[in-house]
Formats: structure tokens, sequence, C-alpha cells
């Protein structure tokens, strides 16, 4: 095994990639899964500098749980605590409160970080 060392070009990452694809059996607390744990992190900053992933924002991410779940504007209603808000925030026509951040937070399990995006 080599010494490990940051991830620069891409090379460097599927190389990395590779490795951490061959030890992914390992056992922690081994060499070999102490090596695993490092390569993932490794891997991981170059992909969160190279490959980031926005969020959705609050709306997108809303409708986006509903329809997984298969609820309706007035099961979100209920959730809020009105249905004609719901309608109105499902419209872009009304910004989510922080009450209303919370509830649907741990109604739809949508993280809070998420829901306070400016939209």
């Amino acid at each position: 095994m080599s010494n490990l060392k940051p991830i620069k070009t891409k090379a460097d990452y599927e190389k990395a990639l590779e490795e951490t694809y061959q030890l992914m059996d390992a056992t922690p607390g081994t060499p070999e899964g102490d090596r695993l744990e490092v390569l993932s992190i490794l891997v991981e900053l170059y992909e969160d500098k190279y490959f980031p992933i926005n969020t959705p924002d609050p709306v997108e991410a809303i409708k986006y749980r509903m329809e997984e779940e298969n609820l309706t504007v007035t099961d979100l209603g209920k959730i809020i605590g009105y249905k004609s808000r719901a309608s109105e925030i499902l419209k872009y026509k009304r910004k989510l409160t922080l009450d209303m951040i919370r509830k649907i937070s741990a109604a739809l399990n949508i993280p809070t970080e998420v829901l306070v995006k400016a939209y």
C-alpha cells in the first residue's frame, strides 16, 4: 500500500475510488479499515469540492415528499394548520414561517436547512 496523499486530479480521484472499493470489506480498526476510513474522507472532500449537490428549493422539496407519501394539499394543510395556506405555499404565494418549517420538517422528514433556504 502506498502512502496517502491529497486528491488533486481526476486521476487521483479515480485511483482513490478504486482502492476504496477494494477495501470495502475491511474490518474497522485494522490497518486496512483505517486506510478505508481515511480514503473515504479524502474522496468525500474531493466530491464536495468538485461535484457539489445543490439542495432543492423548499417548495420543491415539500412537493417531492408529498408525492413520495401520496399526500394532498389537504394533508399538508393538516400539518401546518391551514389548508388555504398550504395551497398558497405550494404556489409560491406565501413564505414558510418558522412554525411551519418546524412542523413540516417533523412530519415530512425534510431537513430544516432545506426548508429555510431562500426561494
